[in-house]
């Protein structure tokens, strides 16, 4: 969670940094990302504004790269079975890539889902940091080096490839792991990284649910908590 935090924190600085030169106010740019709270589309939608794209065109492209969060949600959702409709919308509005994959590495290691995990992980880990980089970034980020010269561009995924290996408790997901890295980087260095991205998020799961059960009575390590 520190790496993830230092990342959050290098990371928001630029978006900070974007959000001004694509016109935003201060107060615009901190509600962008209180409200929306999702790193890569907060900066595909401040650079397609700054561009003048209408807002059809920046929903279009925010939901398409925010979709991840579906699985996201399925995959937790069995965790938080019972809990208040109000309560899990709550949760439901601070998940992010890094506040899923602590959590339910968390969860799966306890054996029970850790509502106050999840929240250290989800506001503490990124909502706060995220939130208060950005005032820095807009405020004083000229002043600030860039997080790719302070080595930040590598913390983050260096700490969501530790916990992706976590992660991969059962056959199927060690697959969907080793699908989803190599089909990311081929697509990467052929096309662009941003399609490879997502290219591999989609082929990974896809090859994950074809790796038949051992036995079709017993759930795999993957699966849902008892």
């Amino acid at each position: 969670m520190a790496g993830i935090v230092l990342s959050a924190v290098g990371f928001g600085v630029v978006f900070g940094l974007t959000a001004r030169g694509a016109g935003f106010s201060l107060v615009e740019a901190a509600a962008f990302s209180a409200i929306v709270f999702a790193g890569a589309s907060q900066f595909a939608a401040a650079g397609m504004v700054g561009a003048g794209f209408g807002w059809p065109a920046i929903v279009l492209v925010t939901g398409l790269v925010n979709a991840r969060h579906l699985l996201y949600s399925a995959a937790l959702a069995p965790w938080f079975r019972g809990r208040p409709r109000s309560e899990r919308a709550a949760m439901a509005h601070v998940l992010t890539d890094e506040s899923f994959a602590l959590s339910l590495v968390h969860f799966r290691r306890l054996g029970f889902a850790d509502r106050r995990g999840y929240w250290l992980a989800a506001i503490g880990g990124v909502f706060i940091p995220w939130n208060a980089a950005t005032l820095l970034g807009y405020v004083g980020g000229q002043a600030i080096p860039d997080a790719a010269a302070l080595g930040l561009d590598v913390v983050f995924p260096a700490a969501m490839a530790g916990l992706a290996v976590g992660l991969a408790t059962g056959r199927r997901e060690a697959v969907a792991l080793a699908a989803g890295v190599a089909v990311g980087l081929a697509v990467s260095l052929a096309v662009d990284p941003h399609v490879g991205v997502v290219v591999g998020g989609l082929v990974g799961p896809a090859a994950g649910l074809a790796i038949p059960r051992r036995d079709p009575a017993i759930p795999e390590p993957d699966e849902l908590p008892a």
